[in-house]
């Protein structure tokens, strides 16, 4: 039985559209990427180039999909205009400018979300749209894009080049996206590895892109021959901190997710963790990117485990064999592993292991080994230096809640574990399941908070006078739980019921329980 479980709907595919605007200068090219808004759920905070999910008002009329090119354009231009005020030379010259903002602004909506925008003003956008099809011409698609399976929602994008045209010059309204800038790929790579913005994967991967291409032509054909080979397999390159890759790899786990991460840390040398998937075409492509950074001059140190758990383990000790590194993780885990591999040294608490050199330069960067019990005897969560990024393992998850199973899993303890990770630096928190989050300590105080609430739901579920067992509980303590995962709720329940026993608020007499006042 694997040792978590979410409470989430099944995977979704958006089909979206991305704009990459670019503007030549004397400095070279530059790239318009904007900030994001705190608040937002999806990125909130990060830099990303100009975009959205594709709408009905994009779709020509008879058009059967939304994943077509004609949609795309028609996307890309509207999501242009409303993010940035940048309107196509055959559009600008249709529009006075006191028409153009004020459609701008009603396709914006008063929630600056377009959910806003009223029928009138979107009738007013596709009928200007299908009078001037030349102005699709001012931008053209060049890759496409699906985000690997680690969340309910995926996306499938296609990213569309776009030159600024003359006269025009990027205005953001504050709402979805709070500013924006013009700069060149190099920078504000070279900002990211300083830790200094914050840029969605995709953006990384596409400025890397262009950063390699000795012209914007050779950048936008060596990204769009990059992204065939990830769509037909090749690991993606998700990173959200410097020198920390994020591989979901295909793992037997439960719905929604699909995967385990599995991370590979460092610079110039290089730790894996978590080589989860015991897939062989997985482990294929786990091995095909290590061997890239391998015949790139990469050493690779050590395979790191953050518990024992059968989701976590699949592919350890061939990892292990295959490169001739030794498996390190605390001592309980490393008696409970699968045969096979180069056993290493066992890690204790507050452990380092040496990376040499941040990816920006600074010296003496390690990680840190911290023993976080509760989910499992022998957990580790893996903390590094220079960025504040933290792999968690099975600490927390975001795209499920993690179960804490009796005998193993403990309660109190796992509770401990998430409060002594509060004192610890963390800013991007990266967890087995689910994708990246980028206020580590927020996340740890939701799932307090959480715990802290089911913890109440309990509590008044028990009487003080008749005697209440499992199953008569887990419908009332998780009724916002569908049913067919209450059997996995009542695992859960009883880690829950052991905690109230031993704090003196509960008690247990042969398979049921009272309240003690």
């Amino acid at each position: 039985m694997t040792r978590w479980y979410a409470f989430a709907t099944m995977v979704r595919t958006r089909i979206a559209t991305a704009v990459l605007l670019t503007r030549d200068t004397p400095r070279g090219l530059e790239v318009f990427i904007a900030r994001r808004a705190d608040a937002l759920r999806f990125f909130g905070g990060y830099w990303a180039f100009t975009g959205g999910v594709i709408d009905a008002v994009d779709l020509a009329d008879g058009e059967a999909s939304r994943d077509d090119e004609v949609s795309h354009r028609r996307c890309a231009v509207r999501e242009l205009f409303e993010e940035t005020g940048v309107l196509p030379s055959e559009l600008r010259r249709a529009l006075p400018v006191h028409e153009a903002e004020s459609l701008r602004q009603g396709l914006i909506g008063d929630d600056a979300g377009r959910r806003g925008a009223d029928a009138d003003t979107l009738q007013r956008w596709r009928t200007l749209l299908d009078a001037h099809p030349g102005a699709l011409d001012a931008v053209a698609p060049f890759a496409r894009i699906t985000t690997p399976p680690f969340a309910p929602t995926l996306y499938r994008t296609c990213f569309v080049h776009a030159a600024l045209p003359p006269g025009e010059a990027p205005t953001i309204i504050p709402g979805e996206l709070v500013d924006g800038v013009f700069a060149r790929a190099a920078d504000l790579l070279a900002e990211w590895t300083r830790g200094e913005r914050l840029i969605v994967p995709p953006a990384l991967f596409f400025l890397s892109m262009l950063e390699q291409g000795n012209t914007l032509d050779d950048g936008l054909a060596l990204a769009g021959s990059r992204c065939v080979e990830l769509e037909a397999g090749r690991l993606h390159e998700v990173r959200n901190s410097p020198g920390v890759l994020m591989a979901p790899l295909d793992t037997p786990t439960l719905p929604p997710a699909t995967t385990t991460n599995c991370y590979v840390v460092g610079h110039r040398r290089q730790v894996i963790i978590d080589p989860a998937t015991p897939h062989e075409s997985e482990r294929q492509r786990l091995f095909d990117e290590l061997d890239r950074r391998v015949a790139a001059g990469v050493v690779l140190d050590s395979v790191l485990v953050t518990h024992h758990h059968h989701d976590h383990v699949g592919s350890v000790a061939a990892t292990s064999e295959r490169y001739g590194i030794p498996v390190r993780a605390h001592v309980e885990t490393l008696d409970r592993l699968p045969p096979g591999g180069h056993r290493g040294e066992p890690l204790a608490d507050g452990d380092r292991i040496e990376l040499g050199d941040a990816p920006d330069g600074t010296p003496g960067w390690h990680l840190v080994a911290h023993h976080t019990p509760g989910h499992d005897r022998g957990h580790l969560v893996f903390t590094e230096n220079r960025y504040n990024a933290a792999i968690v393992g099975d600490l927390v998850s975001t795209v499920s809640t993690i179960l804490i199973e009796p005998p193993e899993g403990h309660l109190a303890t796992y509770l401990a574990s998430l409060r002594r990770m509060l004192d610890v630096p963390i800013e991007m928190l990266y967890p087995a399941h689910g994708p990246a989050h980028r206020d580590g300590h927020a996340l740890l105080r939701h799932y307090l908070e959480h715990r802290a609430k089911r913890e109440q739901r309990l509590v008044d579920a028990l009487d003080t006078d008749e005697l209440r067992d499992i199953e008569m509980l887990t419908p009332i303590v998780y009724d916002d739980t569908p049913v067919e995962l209450h059997p996995l709720a009542e695992k859960s329940l009883r880690a829950g019921l052991d905690k109230l026993v031993e704090d003196g608020r509960a008690e247990r007499r042969g398979d049921a329980w009272l309240a003690v006042v």
